[in-house]
């Protein structure tokens, strides 16, 4: 595929930002004044069944405006950045020739980076050596390996908690298979030609001026979770017998926290308290990977005009304008 000329490239405004940063109002609100559509950014999203504890957008709101990338996969099956990539791309082509306004909207960093600059030749997951891992970690627990993975990788490891053992399997998988660190193979140049898309993806990102805003945020949300039945939605999932702690969709933020609680590992409380600091930490990370990307649009999601000044950037980004017909023009 030839390369994309960037000027006629389609601008496509992508709504990015850590847990409760109020991507979610900002994205509603857009779509209240422009004829779009939304595709989901979220690892966590794409999984049926797993509504509350994810904070999924109700079926009011995906009724109001048609959202993409949701309910794709059930809680026992895999979802890859290069699954994320490739239904991505079409779903936006789609709404593109509709004659509608693409919108992404999400934190799931890694699918954003896989979507705006392409995959690398990562391998694929490797049942032997994973569960040769998962017999260490058992043996001798995620910060051992933690450690182990800081002495042939410490890039990746100083951006994963001790206790991250999705990412620390992932990354010491990815250097027994390859014998070379991910966060090398990541930095590796892309295959342009395979990687090129008609489209020029605008991050605009929702950052908080003081995080102690946003950690009394994560706080409220995940205590009105709770409230509105978050255990019991672990519960019903427990109930099918086809899921385990193990899968990556029970590692979900506040999903592995409620399991342990359900299992009797934890007293409630607990629970609640290693839920809340789970999330921050992945705000912590996510925030991490925003900051990495200079040409982000920063709105402060502390501010009270952040909605609006979140709405302002998309239609600047994306050239939004009524046009004599009164339909939107979205400039390329």
């Amino acid at each position: 595929m030839k390369r994309v000329n960037e000027p006629h490239r389609i601008a496509i405004a992508c709504l990015l930002g850590p847990t409760a940063s109020g991507k979610t109002a900002a994205a509603l609100a857009f779509a209240a004044k422009h004829p779009s559509e939304i595709v989901s950014v979220d690892s966590a999203l794409v999984y049926r069944g797993m509504d509350i504890g994810t904070a999924k957008p109700t079926l009011g709101e995906q009724a109001r405006v048609p959202h993409h990338l949701i309910d794709v996969r059930e809680p026992t099956e895999a979802y890859s950045a290069a699954d994320f990539r490739a239904d991505a791309l079409r779903a936006i082509g789609e709404i593109v020739a509709r004659g509608r306004v693409p919108l992404l909207v999400g934190g799931t960093m890694l699918y954003y980076k896989a979507l705006t600059q392409g995959l690398n030749d990562l391998p694929g997951a490797d049942p032997d050596v994973r569960a040769a891992l998962e017999a260490d970690a058992a043996r001798e627990g995620w910060p051992a390996l933690h450690a182990r993975l800081a002495g042939v990788d410490p890039e990746t490891a100083a951006r994963l908690a001790p206790n991250d053992a999705q990412r620390i399997q992932r990354a010491l998988e990815v250097f027994m298979l390859t014998g070379q660190p991910m966060s090398a193979l990541l930095a590796a140049p892309e295959r342009k030609d395979e990687n090129e898309t008609p489209y020029r993806f605008v991050p605009i990102a929702l950052e908080p001026s003081d995080r102690s805003v946003l950690h009394t945020r994560i706080a409220q949300r995940f205590d009105a979770m709770l409230e509105n039945g978050f255990v019991d939605e672990v519960q019903r999932l427990r109930a099918r017998g086809d899921l385990n702690p193990g899968l990556p969709s029970m590692r979900c933020v506040g999903y592995r926290q409620a399991w342990e609680y359900l299992d009797g590992a934890i007293d409630y409380a607990t629970m609640r308290d290693r839920g809340i600091f789970a999330t921050r930490q992945l705000c912590k990370r996510q925030l991490t990977w925003l900051r990495s990307m200079p040409e982000r649009i920063v709105i402060d999601c502390c501010a009270p005009s952040a909605t609006d000044g979140a709405v302002r950037a998309v239609e600047a980004a994306v050239g939004v304008n009524e046009g004599p017909s009164g339909h939107p023009h979205v400039r390329t």
